[in-house]
């Protein structure tokens, strides 16, 4: 259950209140005053916090702006027996979660730290999901490095971002190609809208146009609904085709066609829709040897490569192996709940020694499992045992 904070130069009021708290199974902490309060506020992590208003040494309402000056997300309830309607706004004001006039009600008590935690639990969750979104939109993908080649990379981006130019980004698997494709919407005009990707590797072939196009109700069988397609849900936006040297031939077609004339059309459908999309595609395929052997289009290729841009492997650019360790450390403690945890220079060198053919998508998972399983922090003999797999 939870953990409660009473703050009260009432004996009597703190001992009733333990009471009430300590039947529902809550662990109590009491404080006689507000510097006392206040410093155990510091030293552990309460879920609520009970204060009173009218106290010696310090007032309640300077107590509270301390507290959410610490830490604006707990909820802190306020207790008077003197208080008026301008004292309880004040208190709202200055951040309180709830106003409760002494002697207090026990259901009124109840209700309140109940609806409290709930506040509590709510403001994490959201958080949390926040984190998901943003690993989703950035996390592995963030251009984090400062070698010649991520700087160039950067400069680039600041020339082509602001255009509406088609860019193809090639490199390997787990590179950053996604990363470098965020940038160029986040930097450009059509920030402010979507940023649609389609992994075209992982869309069978015989879904790719639905997914890509939308489709009308009744046009295949499972087809029970309109949908529509990236194109349409891109709008205004960016469209990312991950890995489009997987996208099969009747799909590029239409993709080429949409492309040519800012049109497109949902299959089992006959109408026209305009679309206003800036394509950003990657690959991990030499698609000039694919055009050779018939895989792709060679029109299309040259429809979508206005501006190339290669991300190295980080095998190539091994100077950037600090501040991506770094940065992983802390995402994954930060993701995992764990406290701060440093790794060595001694720790990366180790790590500028491995071959990396999973690049900085492989260094994520490796620092990951390096954060999990060594202590206060990230040793060359952790490095060692854990960076390869064993079995």
């Amino acid at each position: 259950m939870a953990k409660i904070l009473i703050i009260d130069d009432e004996k009597a009021i703190r001992n009733a209140l333990k009471d009430i708290l300590e039947h529902e199974k809550h662990t109590v902490d009491e404080a006689e005053d507000g510097p006392s309060g206040l410093d155990k506020a510091k030293k552990a992590n309460y879920d609520v916090i009970l204060c009173d208003i009218k106290m010696p040494k310090m007032d309640g309402l300077e107590v509270l702006g301390k507290l959410m000056a610490h830490n604006d997300e707990l909820p802190v309830v306020m207790i008077s027996g003197h208080g008026t309607i301008d004292t309880a706004v004040d208190a709202l004001k200055k951040g309180a979660f709830d106003y409760i006039q002494k002697p207090p009600d026990i259901s009124r008590i109840l209700v309140t730290v109940r609806n409290a935690l709930d506040r509590k639990n709510l403001v994490q969750e959201t958080k949390t999901l926040r984190q998901k979104v943003q690993r989703e939109k950035g996390g592995t993908n963030r251009m984090v490095g400062e070698s010649k080649a991520l700087n160039e990379i950067r400069a680039m981006i600041e020339k082509v971002a602001p255009s509406d130019a088609r860019v193809m980004i090639t490199g390997g698997n787990g590179a950053g190609k996604e990363g470098v494709a965020r940038m160029i919407h986040e930097k450009s005009a059509r920030k402010e809208g979507p940023f649609i990707e389609v992994n075209c590797a992982a869309i069978p072939g015989e879904l790719i146009e639905s997914e890509l196009f939308g489709h009308e109700k009744g046009s295949f069988t499972s087809a029970i609904a309109q949908r529509k397609g990236k194109f349409e849900l891109a709008d205004g936006g960016t469209l990312f085709l991950d890995e489009i040297g997987d996208m099969s031939a009747n799909a590029q077609a239409k993709v080429l066609r949409a492309l040519q004339e800012s049109r497109i059309t949902r299959v089992g459908g006959d109408k026209d829709i305009k679309v206003n999309v800036r394509v950003v595609a990657a690959t991990n395929k030499d698609l000039r040897k694919e055009i050779a052997a018939g895989n792709f289009r060679e029109d299309l290729y040259h429809r979508l490569s206005v501006i190339p841009i290669h991300v190295p492997a980080l095998k190539d650019r091994l100077e950037d192996i600090p501040l991506l360790s770094e940065h992983f450390v802390s995402m994954v403690c930060n993701e995992q709940g764990i406290p701060a945890k440093k790794i060595t220079d001694k720790a990366i060198k180790e790590l500028q020694k491995l071959p990396w053919t999973g690049n900085v998508r492989e260094l994520r998972n490796v620092i990951e499992r390096l954060v999990i399983l060594s202590d206060k922090e990230i040793t060359e003999t952790e490095v060692k045992a854990y960076a390869v797999p064993r079995g």
